[in-house]
Parts: structure tokens; sequence; C-alpha cells
């Protein structure tokens, strides 16, 4: 069963010029992305700075609004495009949907205490009684792992990993379908982020959580996802398993991602694919496949016609014309 399901997924900003701040074009942030998310799934959404990831999250929990495309999430035995859906349309499917911020400080409320952090969701939903929230917090923070004893101090007497561990309480509130996780260990230090990563895996196994992680560093990636979605300038180039996609990627693009994950040998030469030329323009994307200005593959029709995501293998997806006849290096 699919609890998500983006299909044609666009989202255009719109460049203001003049006096009059009239439309002279428009930033193609996400252009046509399609995935699906099964029940009990992680989907690593990934790709570097600015290449929409952020933008397809924060659409799918409709922090924006799409400028088009279908966006069905299964709650309850229905499954509704929640895409057109006005505010109060929306609200009903609010608490099945939850996001782990970027960031743990700024996320979180500093004049309010932890307690009332992680019941503001239950008040919102109804959940009048005083007592019954403090037990459901201390249920929470048992969880992940915080003594009840923290209820009453603030944000700031806590350390990152703490402050993510809360983070991920308050997602936690309204037992959720979904949670989006954008980038939720890449403000951490590399044995708190190993950490929350096995609390995000521990938590998936005993509650059936279904992720989104939204991440530009692969080597996290590895060992969170079932499978992996690789976006460039606003599209998905590539979808796969997670084991077959760092084996034997079919994209130059995911090729030269993978390059450059670190290896844990330190007598291990780093041998990486560096690309060159600047990252294409989303408001002024090239014409044919956007990545063929910094492809070493790239041949005449690149140039010109855009290819499509076609499936390679058993549910591996690429988006490149010479898919199928390259021989790419995995990460070694």
């Amino acid at each position: 069963m699919n609890v998500l399901e983006v299909v044609n997924l666009r989202k255009f900003f719109p460049i203001r010029k003049g006096l009059m701040r009239r439309i002279a074009g428009q930033v193609r942030a996400v252009d046509g992305v399609s995935f699906h998310i099964r029940q009990g799934e992680t989907l690593a959404l990934v790709g570097e700075s600015g290449c929409g990831k952020t933008t397809v999250s924060r659409c799918i929990l409709r922090a924006l609004t799409p400028s088009s495309g279908e966006i069905r999430f299964a709650v309850e035995g229905r499954t509704v495009d929640i895409a057109p859906l006005s505010k109060r349309g929306l609200k009903p499917f609010r608490r099945h949907m939850q996001m782990v911020f970027q960031d743990p400080f700024s996320s979180l409320n500093p004049r309010m205490v932890i307690a009332d952090i992680i019941g503001e969701p239950l008040l919102i939903n109804g959940m009048r009684d005083g007592e019954a929230r403090r037990r459901r917090v201390r249920e929470l923070l048992d969880m992940v792992h915080l003594p009840a004893a923290y209820m009453n101090r603030f944000p700031h007497a806590f350390s990152g990993g703490q402050r993510q561990r809360v983070g991920i309480a308050r997602a936690l509130a309204l037992h959720p379908s979904l949670i989006v996780a954008d980038e939720p260990v890449s403000a951490l230090d590399v044995s708190v982020q190993a950490q929350i990563l096995n609390l995000l895996l521990d938590l998936q196994d005993r509650l059936g959580l279904t992720y989104l992680f939204v991440a530009h560093d692969l080597s996290v990636v590895k060992h969170v996802s079932d499978r992996v979605a690789v976006m460039y300038v606003g599209k998905i180039v590539e979808v796969a398993g997670t084991e077959a996609l760092y084996a034997a990627p079919r994209h130059p693009y995911t090729e030269a991602l993978l390059s450059a994950v670190p290896k844990p040998d330190p007598r291990s030469r780093a041998d990486r694919i560096i690309l060159e030329r600047d990252v294409a323009d989303p408001a002024h994307p090239p014409p044919g496949c956007h990545f063929h200005p910094r492809c070493r593959y790239a041949e005449a029709r690149c140039k010109v016609d855009e290819p499509t995501l076609e499936e390679v293998g058993p549910t591996h997806w690429v988006s490149c014309h010479r898919a199928r006849e390259l021989g790419l290096r995995g990460a070694r």
C-alpha cells in the first residue's frame, strides 16, 4: 500500500521586475516530479543544494501550494489528493503528516518548556486534559530516550542532539502516517548523527513509520533508506533500491555524487569525479537533458531531446538517453 503518491508535481516561483513588479519569468524549482512511498518504507530524496528537494517536501506537507500536479495521501482507508485543498480542507490531514526540521534549535520555541512544545499539537487537536497531555509527553520522551525530568526545561538547556530528539517526539505526538525528515542530522556532530539515525530506525520498526528522508549526504542515506530518488534542477533523474543504486548507478549525475562519498579506509585514495561548470539555472534550464553541460558522456541528442524516466531494471528508473549502454561505477 502506498502512503504517498506524487504525480507530476510542479512548483514555480515568479520572477518580478520593474516598478510595477510584473512577472518576467519563473524559477522552475520543481518540474514534473513523480514518486511513491509504501507503508513502512523510507524513501531518500537526495541532490545538491538548490535542486528542489526541500521544495518538494514542503509541497507534500502543503507548507507551499503546488503550481500543478497531484499529491495523493492515503489515510484512514481512503486516498485523497491534497494538492488542491484549501486550508480548511487540509485541517483533518495535518495530524497525519509531520516534519522533523533541519535545525533543532530554531525549530523549537525558546520561550516554551519541553512539556508545552511536545504537548502543543495534542492541545490543538483537542486534548484539553492537562494531566492526559503530560502523560502522553512522558511517553514520547521515553520513546526518544529522554528523562521525564526534562519536561520543565527550556530548549537552551539541551544539546543539539537532545533538541532533535525533542523535535522527533513532537512529530510523533499525533501518531502520523508520514514523517518528512528534512536533513535531520546535517546540523549535528558525526557521533550524534549516528545516535539520531539509529533512533529513527528503531522508531520505524516499533511504530511502523513511513519516512521521506531529505538529504545531501549519501553516506547517511545508505544506512537509513530502502529506496533513493536523485534530483537535479527540479527533476528526478534516477530512482532505485538503495543497494542497487550504490552498487551500479545508471545516471552520470548519480555516479558523480557517489564518487564524493568518503571512504572509511584512510589508505584509499579519493577518485572523485569533478563536475565542470555550474549547476544549471532553474529559471533558464538548458534545452534537452538539464545535466548535459556538465556530463562527460553527453552526445548530440542530449543537447536537444529531453529524456524521460524509463525502467532499465527491476524498480530501477533512470532519465538518461545512454542509461542502457553506460557502465558507471558505484560506491566502493
